[in-house]
């Protein structure tokens, strides 16, 4: 069984590109497959490989000499594939981790407010709450929660243009976002408050915690979430629901 570690945060590091050759080293000799974005304002990736090899590489981003202990706040989340779901290691330098294209935004100086996946249910089905899923069209096409609105979106980058059309700080005043891991509502809710947004909340995690914790008789989830690898997507329990070719070919967006 292949061990499968997706994670992100959002941090200054501003040696960003020094880090990219250390860090291809170090996943290269744990044998690690998949892709990982660095950017002066954080680390966004997803990796898989044997389960110590991936404990050894999670231990190292929290602990070890290569960020010095600037990763203190790392999201990460640790889920499973029947093979290994990506092809090759690719260790990249962006602008953003994920890219918004809105200097405004900047998370690492204000963020909504998070939401644990317990809570999550109460928060969206209450009556003032504006439900916002901000991932792109063909994810929530495969799934959603319940009441959710879709922006309609072909990538993360016109977001902010849904949100110019659609949204209005003084009708809008409590907006709860979701998306797969955590970082493009982390992303938005930024975006949102630099707009003068009121209330902004975002489920931690994203929706692959909530669906690795909340029971599926309690899930307001429906549908499946779709995943940037070789398993195309995951069911409550993350557990892997198969590879179907159709859905293949999206560029990651997260």
């Amino acid at each position: 069984m292949t061990k499968v570690a997706a994670f992100y945060q959002f941090v200054a590091l501003p040696d960003y590109r020094e880090l990219r050759e250390p860090l291809r080293a170090f996943c290269a000799g744990l044998a690690l497959k998949g892709s990982v974005l660095l950017a002066s304002e954080g680390i966004n990736g997803t990796l898989a490989g044997a389960p110590e090899a991936i404990d050894a590489f999670a231990h190292e981003l929290a602990h070890g000499a290569l960020f010095s202990g600037r990763l203190d706040n790392l999201e990460l989340k640790f889920s499973t594939a029947k093979a290994m779901p990506f092809g090759r290691l690719k260790v990249r330098l962006k602008k953003e981790i994920v890219t918004l294209g809105d200097e405004a935004a900047d998370p690492t100086r204000q963020v909504g407010t998070y939401v644990d996946a317990a809570e999550w249910n109460a928060l969206i089905t209450a009556p003032d709450m504006l439900v916002l899923d901000t991932r792109n069209a063909f994810e929530v096409a495969m799934g959603t929660f319940e009441g959710a609105v879709d922006p309609d979106i072909k990538s993360f980058g016109q977001f902010k243009d849904f949100a110019a059309a659609q949204l209005d700080p003084a009708r809008h005043r409590r907006i709860a976002m979701f998306c797969t891991g955590g970082i493009r509502c982390e992303k938005a809710s930024a975006h949102l408050l630099a707009r003068g947004f009121a209330e902004v909340y975002h489920l931690k995690g994203g929706i692959l915690k909530y669906l690795e914790q909340v029971p599926e008789a309690e899930s307001r989830w429906r549908g499946e979430c779709f995943v940037f690898d070789e398993r195309v997507a995951l069911g409550h329990g993350l557990r892997e629901r198969g590879l179907r070719e159709q859905d293949m070919g999206h560029e990651r967006d997260e």
